[in-house]
C-alpha cells in the first residue's frame, strides 16, 4: 500500500471566469460565476485523503486549471508471461477504469461540489498512459486578419477541418515546442501564489 503524494503537474491552480460546473449545468455553471480560487496544497491534501490507498503505486499527478482537475495515477505492471507486454498494460488500465468507476464518480462529484471544477481521471502503466473522459471547453477569442489567415491556411492545407480545430492544433504545437518555457512560467506563478498565501489575509 502506498500513501498518495501529488507530483507537480503541467498546470498550476487556475483562476478566472469560464468554468463549467459539471453535468447538466451548462457552460459557466450556476449563473456563469467564476470558479472559486483554490490552493494547490489544499486540493492535493483533499484528494490524498479521498483516494483509496491501493489504487496507485506512487505519486499521483494532479493538474488544475480554471475548468478541471485531472488526476493521473501509476498502476502496477502486470506479469505478461508469454503474452504481449503492451497488451497486458492496456488491459491493466482498462481493468482499473472499469473496477473503480463508481468510486471515481463519487470522488469526482464531491470534488466538483467543493472546488467548482469537473474532475477527469487517467492512468499510467509502464510506458502506456491513458486519459479517460476529459472536459472540452470552448474558449472565446478575437483574432485580427493576419491571425485568421494563419488558421485559414491550416484549414485549406487540410491540417484542420475548421478554424476552431486549427486553433487547438496551434495551441498543442506551442505546448510541445515551448515546453521548457511554459514549465518555468508555471513554476514562477506557483512561487508568486505561495508568497501571496503567506501574506496578511483580509478580514
Amino acid at each position: 500500500m502506498h500513501g498518495h503524494r501529488f507530483a507537480d503537474a503541467a498546470f498550476g491552480a487556475g483562476f478566472g471566469p469560464g468554468f463549467r460546473r459539471g453535468r447538466g449545468r451548462g457552460p459557466g455553471g450556476r449563473g456563469g460565476e467564476a470558479p472559486p480560487p483554490v490552493e494547490r496544497a489544499e486540493v492535493a491534501g483533499w484528494f490524498s485523503g479521498r483516494l483509496p490507498d491501493g489504487w496507485f503505486t506512487g505519486p499521483a499527478e494532479l493538474t488544475i486549471d480554471r475548468d478541471e482537475i485531472t488526476v493521473v495515477g501509476t498502476l502496477s505492471e502486470p506479469e505478461a508471461g508469454e503474452g504481449d507486454p503492451a497488451a497486458a498494460r492496456a488491459g491493466r488500465i482498462a481493468r482499473f477504469r472499469e473496477e473503480t468507476r463508481q468510486q471515481r464518480m463519487a470522488i469526482a462529484d464531491a470534488a466538483q461540489e467543493r472546488y467548482g471544477r469537473s474532475v477527469a481521471w487517467g492512468a499510467v502503466c509502464g510506458d502506456q498512459r491513458e486519459l479517460f473522459t476529459t472536459l472540452s471547453t470552448p474558449v472565446m477569442t478575437r483574432l485580427r486578419q493576419a491571425e485568421r489567415l494563419v488558421l485559414d491556411t491550416l484549414v485549406d492545407a487540410g491540417v484542420a477541418r475548421s478554424r476552431s480545430e486549427a486553433l487547438a492544433w496551434a495551441v498543442r504545437l506551442v505546448g510541445r515546442n515551448a515546453d521548457q518555457w511554459l514549465t518555468e512560467l508555471r513554476e514562477a506563478m506557483a512561487s508568486v501564489e505561495e508568497v501571496r498565501s503567506r501574506g496578511p489575509q483580509p478580514g
